[in-house]
């Protein structure tokens, strides 16, 4: 059985769907409900500033046309990155990931960070937020966990943050699942909660072998995982997928 040390109930992107998305708004609302735990995505910006967001471009959050990766951290500071959610959010702004990790350090929230490089931005944002998440995280009880579907910003992020435990994230598991789990001394494989079965859980703990599932938002989905041996789910739906789920 796999020994997962973290929460495991996780709010998605901060505040699931109640808070906008990636932002420190986000990470309060979901402390503020009780949770102990955080997913949220880095990416960098165009003068390598690694920020909180999840897509490549910057209309879906902020209205405004441009890439993220083309937009110094300056410029993208100044966008509105709550009002899409409503007038209660307007003027919050898209942090940084030193802001983010302060926050969570200030409230107890432990952090699985999805590293999101934009395309040909693998190793750059690999390494980063490994650099950045050491530093900001020194001392801490609980490290982040660092995730990634990219393979390269794995590899940069376990050269220069080799202490930080790291997630091997997929959607559907993979038949090599283990292979890739190993190439980078991954401690957990993040999964779509679809694609796992109870053989299969039980396949990934045999290996040692923590398991993630997102996103999910069905409390009766929860606990059919939770009871297939699930470490951590990670959930839009924080007022019935609550922090004292288990």
């Amino acid at each position: 059985m796999s020994r997962w040390r973290y929460p495991r109930i996780v709010a998605h992107r901060g505040g699931g769907s109640f808070a906008p998305e990636n932002t420190l708004a986000a990470l309060r609302f979901g402390a503020a409900l009780g949770f102990k735990g955080v997913e949220f995505d880095v990416m960098l910006s165009g003068d390598g500033t690694p920020v909180l967001i999840h897509d490549e471009t910057l209309e879906r959050t902020t209205g405004v046309s441009g890439e993220v990766a083309r937009t110094p951290y300056a410029e993208l500071a100044r966008l509105d990155a709550g009002a899409w959610l409503g007038e209660r959010w307007r003027g919050e702004r898209i942090p940084s990931f030193e802001q983010a990790a302060r926050v969570c350090r200030e409230l107890g929230l432990w952090a699985n960070v999805e590293i999101k490089p934009a395309a040909g931005h693998e190793r750059a944002t690999g390494e980063a937020a490994a650099r950045l998440a050491a530093e900001l995280w020194r001392g801490a009880e609980l490290p982040p966990l660092l995730s990634s579907f990219s393979r390269e910003a794995l590899d940069a992020a376990r050269s220069a943050a080799p202490g930080l435990p790291r997630g091997c994230l997929v959607e559907d598991v993979p038949a090599d699942w283990l292979a890739r789990v190993r190439e980078f001394d991954c401690v957990s494989l993040h999964c779509d909660h679809r694609s796992l079965t109870q053989p299969l859980a039980r396949g990934i703990h045999a290996a040692g072998c923590a398991i993630l599932c997102w996103t999910v938002n069905d409390p009766r989905v929860a606990r059919e995982l939770l009871s297939w041996g699930a470490d951590c789910l990670v959930t839009d739906a924080l007022d019935v997928i609550t922090a004292a789920f288990v």
